[in-house]
């Protein structure tokens, strides 16, 4: 059975950088909280960060270029956080690869968990089409990865690769 990487937020929790949580009680997530599929992971608490923290944004290109070392993250009011943003990915997808994940289930418009927008690193609110540093990295392995508001396509992704994966007798 294929896993679930999910932000660790999810499910109310809150440790968002605000303190808040993000609700998710459709009848998918509540299917995979029963069979045990979800793993539950912040990033962002893994390397250190604490709650609440200061908002943090990518500044000078995309998630690509800051794992590539081309682009930064920084916190308002501009403390460079590019290393640790780093180090959250990689934990990140150590974790993944770790629990038998199939896809990732994550926090739209974060840095780290953005997976089809982010912020464009004015800190004006303003978003931007693209992924954070650690939907990036999970993709770059290959791992697919959904917005929290998107569990109905990510639960076809997940039961068309457990069909690709099932032995065949």
């Amino acid at each position: 059975m294929l896993k679930v990487l999910v932000s660790g937020c999810l499910g109310g929790v809150p440790i968002r950088f605000n303190g808040t949580g993000v609700q998710a009680s459709s009848p998918i997530w509540r299917q995979w909280a029963a069979e045990g599929r979800l793993v539950a992971l912040c990033p962002e608490l893994a390397v250190g960060f604490p709650v609440p923290r200061p908002p943090a944004e990518i500044v000078g290109g995309s998630a690509a270029d800051v794992l590539d070392g081309r682009a930064r993250v920084h916190e308002l009011p501009g403390r460079d956080v590019t290393e640790l943003f780093q180090a959250a990915a990689q934990r990140a997808v150590d974790r993944a690869m770790q629990a038998g994940v199939g896809i990732a289930v994550l926090v739209d418009g974060s840095p780290t968990c953005g997976s089809t927008y982010v912020h464009d690193g004015t800190f004006a609110g303003v978003t931007v089409a693209g992924r954070g540093v650690v939907a990036e990295a999970l993709h770059r392995h290959g791992i697919p990865v959904f917005p929290h508001h998107d569990l109905g396509r990510a639960a076809a992704t997940l039961a068309d690769l457990e069909r690709r994966s099932a032995p065949r007798g």
